[in-house]
């Protein structure tokens, strides 16, 4: 589902850090030697290695065919873990920093109408989907809240696209209003959405009624799932590849047991979340609790995340 881009790391050179918005820092990032970067589609992100081991993910924001330039941007988060604080606080152009990517699971898929919607810093890998949608004539329409005006980014970019683009600050003129925009399913049309869980949530239930595969959608956080009513259960993995065999404790990750074995398989966000430890599954039942795979790819049980999800059978065989 996912393309395996997690080998590709190197180091970026920090350009220019511009404010787009009250608390939103773009970041431009080039090759050290003006070399190009690897190229990248709407809805791709990387990994910022931010201090020590501190890795964080960020959308890919800018132009999908400038390939001199990666551009994120970061939302100033007072109750985060020290990503964004660091990038608002510490970090500035002329740093050198390790980036590794770009990964896409969320593509823009080829459809005859859009509706994106954005809340907040979920604006960020929209932009890219919007330029490609234009570019190939689609019929698109963009939905962007926020609590504030001055706080919503890239405002100044998305004028250009005229009527289409619905700028709606809650403070002046409340929440979008999800029943109107999605009041009917459309067939040709896909529903992009990126944003905080409680829109997320909102624009899932407002789409049930859609056709399977409407609805696309990318999480900034993890989505809280429920532990199964009879409590963890141990299982063994099995390294269809290399014949080793891993016992996996209740409360205890597939990665970390493997890695206890000496079995590395390569993470990042350990929430799941960004998709790096996507792998194949030869024999049995995943129990998936990430937040990455669709429902329609989860039912084929051909790949999980081995950071967040389990088994459901007592064997699992991967592809290790």
């Amino acid at each position: 589902m996912i393309e395996n881009t997690h080998e590709r790391q190197f180091e970026l050179l920090v350009k220019q850090m511009t404010w787009e918005a009250d608390g939103v820092l773009s970041v431009s990032l080039v090759h050290p030697d003006g070399k190009s970067l690897p190229e990248w589609q709407p809805g791709a992100h990387i990994d910022l290695t931010l201090k020590g081991s501190l890795v964080r993910q960020y959308s890919l924001c800018g132009d999908p065919t400038d390939e001199s330039l990666y551009r994120v941007a970061v939302l100033r988060e007072q109750a985060a873990l020290g990503g964004s604080e660091y990038v608002h606080e510490a970090l500035r152009p002329g740093h050198r920093i390790h980036v590794a990517g770009p990964r896409n699971n969320f593509a823009l898929i080829a459809a005859e109408r859009y509706v994106f919607i954005a809340g907040g810093i979920g604006i960020t890998p929209i932009l890219g989907m919007i330029r490609l949608a234009e570019s190939a004539g689609a019929d698109w329409v963009l939905w962007y809240g926020g609590r504030r005006r001055q706080s919503m980014a890239f405002l100044d970019e998305l004028e250009s696209y005229g009527d289409r683009v619905n700028v709606v600050p809650e403070d002046q003129y409340g929440r979008l209003d999800l029943a109107a925009i999605l009041d009917a399913p459309q067939d040709g049309t896909l529903i992009y959405c990126c944003g905080p869980e409680p829109l997320l949530a909102a624009v899932e239930e407002r789409t049930a009624s859609w056709p399977e595969g409407s609805l696309q959608v990318e999480r900034f956080k993890a989505r809280a799932v429920e532990a199964p009513a009879e409590g963890e259960q141990g299982f063994t993995v099995e390294c269809h590849r290399s014949g080793r065999s891993v016992d996996v404790a209740a409360g205890c990750s597939i990665v970390d047991a493997l890695a206890s074995a000496g079995v590395r398989v390569p993470t990042s966000c350990r929430d799941g979340i960004c998709g790096t430890c996507e792998t194949k599954v030869v024999e049995g039942v995943p129990d998936h609790r990430d937040s990455v795979l669709s429902a329609s790819e989860k039912a084929k049980g051909t790949c999980m995340m081995v950071c967040v999800s389990r088994s459901r059978t007592p064997r699992l065989v991967l592809d290790l």
